[in-house]
């Protein structure tokens, strides 16, 4: 019997055979097998992908049925990690203690369901930040980049050369804003309706 683990570090690939599949809606799953595996199943996220460690005596069968399993067990630990309002306002301090200096301290940084059309609002007269609700569940880099962009406003309001300069400090700007814009992309796809049974 096999025993389900879950992790959130990332192992070395050294002697592990890759495979990548698609993980809906945009995350890749690539497993690897292991001769060193005997007996556990683990899975992490590693950026955009997840990653499932298997025994390398596994069938296929039992890769896809431990696969599906570790993808709901992952699912389910994430659901239970959303960031509160609280901890979202501790990662805005990071964040800007980390690449602003410490310049940006908003007085209010929450999660909000009203905001359909874009990823994050700043008042700056006010101190506050409001993230969409859309954001959870998305990698962490790019809830930073969103946070980031925010606590930026705060120092400067416009989108002009000197806001772009305080972004450049965070390694992943471009590949953050990829992601989105990725997003973005998908929801314009047009939705073609099934096919109905005559």
């Amino acid at each position: 019997m096999f025993e389900p683990r879950t992790c959130g570090t990332s192992a070395a690939a050294t002697g592990y055979r890759r495979g990548v599949s698609a993980d809906p809606p945009q995350r890749a799953v690539e497993v690897r097998r292991s001769a060193r595996r005997r007996r556990t199943v683990s899975a992490y996220r590693e950026g955009d992908r997840t990653v499932v460690l298997i025994p390398a005596r596994m069938s296929e069968a039992e890769e896809r049925r431990w696969v599906g399993v570790m993808l709901d067990k992952l699912a389910a630990q994430e659901s239970k990690r959303t960031l509160g309002d609280a901890e979202l306002t501790e990662r805005a301090a990071r964040l800007s203690e980390q690449h602003l200096s410490g310049r940006a301290r908003p007085r209010s940084v929450r999660w909000v369901t009203n905001q359909n059309t874009r990823w994050g609002s700043c008042t700056p007269a006010e101190g506050s930040i409001r993230l969409s609700h859309r954001l959870q569940g998305m990698p962490e880099y790019v809830v930073d980049y969103v946070l980031l962009h925010e606590l930026a406003h705060l120092l400067v309001p416009g989108h002009g050369p000197r806001f772009w300069e305080l972004l450049e400090a965070y390694p992943k700007t471009e590949r953050a804003r990829g992601f989105l814009e990725g997003v973005v992309a998908a929801e314009r796809l047009p939705r073609i309706p099934a096919a109905r049974e005559e």
